[in-house]
């Protein structure tokens, strides 16, 4: 991407993260949703080896992190296989700064020579696809439960909520704002993060990462929300009715490298 696109890009986030960022005196936190979407020519391996041995190791010498990698569990139902990485960043400025310095890298550039190598005739990927997040006030930084990488049956679920429009995208981050992050909690539902978008494919939106310990328990979980009395209490307040026009949801493994 053009060094001054990208930087324009990142002054117009600038302009709507402080439109959407919490209103406490916590710095809310961006989110890049990177989606490595994969078709039967693409080389998944070669996605991994990039994303394990190149990327993470050099966000990690800048301090970034942690860094999330995931792709469809069997049981999703998604129209694609995907590698998707979830990438935090302190602010719109430490983003622009994260990229200059990682691309600057050297050896950066020479862990991923070979995965740069390829042309268009052996890519190992589809496409990228993308979506800039800020944390919203109900959880205004990404929290790991200590020693969850060590469960190797852990599943996710990446959800995205779309709206009509604006105003009643609003409604739905309000409603998360205001109860439904704790009727979560109590279900066994733990966030990883939640954030509302800024930029991407499907705004307005918001979107969340959720991690259970095994498939049998995210079943559970979501099972016990359905029946909770204040879910149900919030479900039927009128102005929460209708506010979201569609939902995108993906059932997640974490890749042997992923930090998350």
């Amino acid at each position: 991407m053009d060094t001054v696109f990208f930087r324009t890009v990142i002054l117009w986030a600038v302009f709507f993260i402080c439109l959407l960022s919490p209103s406490s005196n916590i710095k809310a936190e961006l989110y890049e949703v990177r989606s490595y979407i994969l078709d039967v020519d693409s080389d998944e391996d070669a996605v991994d080896e990039y994303i394990s041995t190149a990327l993470i190791p050099a966000l990690k010498r800048h301090g970034i992190g942690p860094v999330g990698a995931f792709t469809n569990a069997p049981s999703d139902e998604a129209e694609s296989k995907t590698v998707f990485v979830i990438i935090p960043h302190e602010d719109p400025s430490a983003m622009a700064h994260d990229r200059d310095v990682i691309q600057s890298d050297q050896q950066y550039q020479g862990d991923a020579a070979a995965f740069f190598a390829r042309g268009n005739r052996d890519k190992c990927y589809q496409r990228i696809s993308s979506e800039l997040l800020v944390a919203m006030e109900c959880w205004p930084k990404v929290k790991v439960p200590a020693g969850v990488t060590l469960n190797k049956n852990r599943v996710y679920e990446l959800r995205v909520y779309e709206s009509a429009h604006e105003k009643l995208g609003q409604l739905k981050v309000d409603m998360f704002n205001n109860g439904e992050v704790p009727i979560f909690l109590d279900c066994g539902i733990t966030p990883i993060f939640i954030g509302q978008a800024v930029i991407g494919p499907y705004t307005p939106n918001l979107t969340y990462l959720t991690m259970y310990p095994s498939e049998e328990s995210r079943l559970q979980a979501w099972k016990s929300f359905r029946e909770h009395p204040a879910w149900k209490a919030l479900s039927k307040v009128a102005k929460y009715k209708g506010t979201v026009s569609k939902i995108h949801k993906y059932v997640l493994v974490p890749k042997v490298y992923s930090e998350m």
